[in-house]
């Protein structure tokens, strides 16, 4: 059997009723009390997660923000002190090799936040493209991450925090005290809803994850796993690294190519993204519900009269809209509002609509 890596939290975790599965060379909870209630949990309430298997880097010196701007495509010059930028690293052809978070900490000083499947491979990347005699620094392996999240999230963990929450807008960071313990903490997060994330160290994190579970029980606080954690970033049409977007796909065919800045200059896959933002793209990914009880699953063949144009990337069902739905690659004249799917599933079909994304919006705003 496969060694698997677990977080400094698994051991309390297992006591508090989690059941693990593997996830990327990881053993980690893919639920406490059920994927449902958690997720309904944290849509109506708040809900805790344990995401320190996600990695950490600090990129440091005067160059930095010329190798970020090389490697990412996101313009890293717009980014103030205490903001957070949702960007990706291209390859030469312009597919991504990941998406990510970065963070400007100060003058000089980033974190990049990257999927954990990622962390070895992210950071000899960033090594290998280094001509600019940045320090890199991996801290994945010291650092604990927790995610509050929900509606309630604010109130709740105001009370373990001095720092003036109702302040601190979405996409931003600050470096504080929560729960008596110095760490970043931003208002960001992979559900749809409002929440914060908090970094620290792993010697302070049973005392954080009790803190927290202790502050939130008048609110309901539910610990939730990596199957909630699925189906609320699906319902809120935020896209899995591996799965909806990798080596074979670009930003601009994934639509996200907000986060592709081609008037800042030179950066890795530029080249390729430019001839295909000028040329078109072929395919998009695009959001479908089932019109029938058929769950689609991903790897799933997606037919347009009869012929296979796609597989589902990502599929279950929508726990808060009450229907199953998904993602997938069409051409472009099929990734339209309105057109209609079949879902292979086993030996039969089911009928699908092709549906805006997100799939749900929380009406709420920061």
């Amino acid at each position: 059997m496969a060694d698997y890596r677990r977080t400094v939290l698994c051991d309390l975790q297992l006591a508090q009723g989690a059941r693990l599965v593997p996830f990327c060379e990881w053993e980690m909870p893919v639920e406490y009390s059920g994927i449902s209630k958690e997720h309904r949990g944290v849509r109506t309430g708040v809900g805790l997660f344990d995401v320190s298997h996600m990695g950490e880097f600090f990129v440091r010196g005067p160059e930095s923000l010329d190798l970020l701007q090389y490697v990412t495509t996101n313009d890293v010059a717009r980014l103030s002190d205490g903001a957070v930028q949702y960007t990706t690293m291209a390859s030469e052809e312009g597919t991504v090799v990941d998406d990510l978070l970065l963070y400007r900490m100060g003058r000089d000083q980033y974190m990049m936040v990257v999927n954990a499947a990622n962390i070895d491979s992210d950071f000899h990347w960033l090594r290998t493209q280094n001509s600019f005699d940045s320090r890199l620094e991996d801290v994945s392996e010291q650092t604990t991450l927790l995610a509050v999240q929900g509606p309630s999230a604010q109130e709740m963990l105001q009370a373990v925090t001095e720092a003036n929450l109702s302040a601190l807008a979405s996409f931003r960071c600050i470096e504080t005290r929560v729960a008596q313990v110095e760490g970043i903490l931003s208002r960001t997060g992979y559900t749809g809803e409002d929440g914060f994330e908090f970094y620290f160290s792993n010697s302070d994190a049973h005392t954080v994850w009790g803190t927290f579970l202790d502050a939130g029980k008048s609110f309901g606080i539910l610990p939730a796993g990596l199957g909630a954690r699925n189906t609320l970033r699906l319902e809120a049409g935020m896209l899995l690294h591996g799965h909806d977007m990798d080596h074979t796909t670009t930003p601009i065919e994934a639509g996200i190519g907000w986060v592709v800045k081609l008037e800042k200059g030179e950066f890795i896959g530029r080249e390729a993204l430019l001839r295909q933002a000028e040329a078109g793209v072929t395919r998009k990914l695009a959001g479908f519900q089932m019109l029938g009880p058929q769950i689609a699953r991903e790897g799933y063949p997606v037919l347009v009269d009869g012929h296979t144009v796609g597989r589902v990337t990502s599929g279950g069902p929508s726990i808060t809209l009450k229907k199953n739905i998904g993602l997938t690659y069409l051409p472009v004249e099929h990734a339209v509002n309105g057109t209609r799917l079949q879902v292979q599933i086993r030996k039969g079909v089911g009928e699908a609509e092709v549906v805006p994304t997100p799939f749900y919006k929380r009406r709420a705003s920061i």
